[in-house]
């Protein structure tokens, strides 16, 4: 009877909780989606301890600062900076990423001319702070990446004490993958190559084929990767591609690398997951958990709105190449990194 008392008073006075745990929620548990409007989502976990945050905002480039990814939305980002009136890169302000490139904060970000926008106006952008925590200091404008196309979606990585840029060029009627080394973190050399063009039929769309936001991910055996977004924002259908390469390869040559023939990670239509895309790489604190961070949508057909950021867990295979698995449902309970 005591037990059954207490239980009434704790919905009385609790009803919250009752939910809560009804739902099979904890302090060491969340549900998606980790951001309600996270287009392009980029996370870094740093050795401060924190998880960095960025995500398109067409007008402004936020940054969120966290001890816990999943509690982006009870977090107040900063704004770190806002475009010109006028200039190259004085709109459209996508996708950005940070990255803390030989002690100093870097973010590359999509802009264009506000007087000339389209995807011939497009370019990278970076961004240049050298205080140790990046919410704050000055950030300075260092200007447009020199790459040979305009294009979106700028990423760098590490690797082998070489510094390389990706991006997604536009060439003709289609958007390619393309890369080159770095002479510093806002010049590259001048031995850009594209490595792939859309191929396959789930990488086209009826208004353009595009290959876009790629990222590097190091596996734990002999292979690197290389995880694209295929087809487009507005359309369902958008999926994660790969490539996979020799660590001892030349990157810069596209008979490099591997490209496999099907999405890695697409629409679940059972799980109501639509255009997933648009992702990066990140772990838990005690670098032990995987974790693809990723942009979605819970209804079809809504084009390039209402995308969200999504966390969930992935493992590597036998052979050592990442397993995606499918998308989860906004109804399943994940533990926390």
């Amino acid at each position: 009877m005591k037990i059954a008392h207490k239980l009434i008073a704790l919905f009385i006075f609790s009803p919250m909780l009752i939910i809560q745990v009804c739902a099979g929620q904890d302090n060491n548990t969340f549900t998606n989606p980790i951001l309600e409007d996270g287009a392009d989502p980029y996370v870094l976990l740093h050795e401060d301890g924190y998880y960095y945050f960025m995500a398109t905002r067409g007008n402004r480039l936020d940054l969120w600062r966290s001890s816990e990814l999943t509690q982006l939305e009870t977090v107040t980002p900063k704004t770190i900076w806002s475009p010109p009136e006028k200039g190259p890169n004085s709109c459209c302000i996508w996708a950005p990423e940070i990255h803390h490139i030989e002690g100093k904060w870097y973010v590359y970000y999509t802009a264009s001319d506000t007087v000339d926008e389209g995807d011939h106006s497009r370019g990278v952008f970076v961004l240049e702070n050298e205080n140790k925590n990046p919410i704050d200091g000055q950030w300075i404008d260092k200007g447009r990446v020199n790459t040979q196309y305009s294009g979106i979606d700028g990423s760098v990585f590490q690797f082998a004490d070489r510094l390389y840029f990706l991006y997604s060029p536009y060439v003709n009627d289609h958007s390619d993958i393309a890369i080159a080394t770095m002479k510093n973190p806002w010049t590259l050399n001048e031995d850009e190559s594209i490595l792939v063009v859309p191929k396959y039929e789930w990488e086209k769309t009826d208004d353009r084929s595009i290959l876009e936001g790629p990222m590097f991910l190091e596996g734990p055996k002999d292979e690197v990767f290389i995880v694209y977004s295929g087809g487009a924002c507005w359309d369902d259908n958008y999926s994660l591609g790969m490539l996979a390469a020799k660590k001892e390869a030349d990157f810069l040559q596209a008979d490099s690398w591997t490209r496999f023939e099907k999405p890695v990670f697409k629409m679940s239509k059972e799980n109501k997951v639509y255009g997933p895309g648009h992702h990066g790489f990140t772990t838990s604190k005690d670098r032990r958990a995987n974790w693809l961070i990723f942009h979605a949508k819970s209804k079809p057909e809504v084009g390039c709105s209402k995308r969200s950021s999504r966390l969930q867990r992935f493992n590597w295979d036998k052979d050592g190449r990442p397993n995606f698995g499918i998308p989860w449902s906004l109804d399943r309970v994940i533990q926390k990194p």
